[in-house]
């Protein structure tokens, strides 16, 4: 079966620098789980482990269920791409393909016949006999994508592979890779810094902070349903207040925050007097003009009074910051036909019961 498992890693360095904590991931055959964090979260020193490139101080790596630690990078039957894509400059296309097998010592037709399979999947077949500086920033990319998969790895592994291209091509490559991960069903790990990209590409993310795993999930239950106050902030946009829950009536908390009492329907198991985070995407507000103050959500929702102080449009959606009482601000995402608030403008802003979570401090 081609999988990795991570039981119980830990990666110290000598004078007591812990880079990973006791983290532990079961990656199924077939599946394309992402890294996503904060720099220093210790996210590529994860991926090193499983590359063999770092010895793990405590834990055991697994692949293709045979256990990896102590085994070298090169006998672990993975491919990986590098963010700088690490291409042999005086080599040709084909050659920089050809590279893995070689040294495996595959046959010549069989290294002819599989760099043109490679070429053909990701669409290059016309640059085979090109160098690295001849092509563009995506093509580069995806040469380096199809040298890792050339020698047909159990795994592979991509470690910040799309950082350096341009907002667009990157998410030209961001469908293109997926599409060729599904397409060959290989199991893939990725380690990214970019919450869209993790979110977008991935069948799980796991994201990580301070050397371990805040949370592991589906895209979709990450973003909606987070697991701490930091991954709500680190993942998409959030508005987090702290305060303590003062009532728990009719499936209604009512959470004292300093400049509102916020209202949640989020409150299985919580009781009086106990010290939350609500958390709000800017999404879920809608926003007034001021004039009259309600809740907008039929039921117990909550609404805050503020001034407009940034205004943001973004496409489909403007942005705007909103100040209100205790020096806080609110931002709330709205579709541009739904609003004209401008800078300096008095609004309030609404927000369901239904959309305010409650996460322990």
């Amino acid at each position: 079966m081609s999988g990795i498992v991570l039981e119980g890693i830990t990666k110290r360095y000598p004078g007591g620098v812990e880079a990973v904590s006791g983290v532990s991931l079961d990656v199924e055959e077939g599946e394309f789980v992402t890294l996503v964090g904060p720099s220093g979260c210790g996210k590529t020193t994860t991926l090193r482990t499983i590359a063999g490139f770092e010895d793990v101080t405590e834990g055991i790596v697994g692949i293709s269920g045979e256990r990896m630690n102590g085994v070298p990078p090169d006998k672990r039957d993975i491919g990986m791409v590098f963010q700088d894509f690490a291409l042999f400059p005086h080599k040709t296309v084909a050659e920089n393909i050809a590279y893995g097998l070689e040294v495996r010592d595959r046959e010549k037709e069989y290294i002819e016949s599989r760099v043109e399979e490679m070429l053909e999947l990701v669409e290059l077949p016309e640059t085979a006999d090109r160098e690295p500086d001849q092509l563009s920033g995506g093509q580069q990319q995806r040469i380096a994508l199809a040298r890792a998969l050339a020698p047909e790895p159990d795994v592979l592994l991509l470690d910040e592979p799309l950082a350096s291209l341009d907002k667009k091509l990157r998410e030209t490559m961001q469908v293109e890779l997926r599409r060729i991960q599904q397409q060959l069903g290989i199991t893939t790990l990725l380690v990214t810094h970019n919450q869209k990209e993790a979110l977008t590409m991935s069948d799980r993310v796991v994201v990580m902070n301070d050397g371990r795993f805040e949370q592991v999930g589906a895209p979709e239950e990450v973003y909606s349903d987070p697991a701490s106050p930091f991954v709500a902030d680190f993942v998409g946009t959030a508005n987090l207040f702290e305060g303590t829950v003062s009532s728990v009536e009719d499936g209604v908390a009512a959470v004292e925050c300093g400049p509102a009492t916020l209202n949640s329907t989020d409150c299985a198991d919580i009781e009086p007097g106990t010290d939350v985070t609500v958390v709000f995407r800017p999404e879920h507000l809608s926003l007034g003009d001021g004039a009259v103050a309600t809740d907008g959500a039929g039921g117990p929702g909550t609404v805050f009074d503020g001034t407009v102080s940034v205004r943001r449009y973004v496409g489909d959606q403007i942005e705007y910051h909103v100040d209100v009482a205790g020096d806080e601000t609110v931002i709330a995402a709205q579709r541009v036909e739904e609003t004209n608030a401008r800078v300096g403008d008095s609004v309030n802003l609404q927000v369901p019961a239904t959309n305010c979570l409650l996460l322990n401090q």
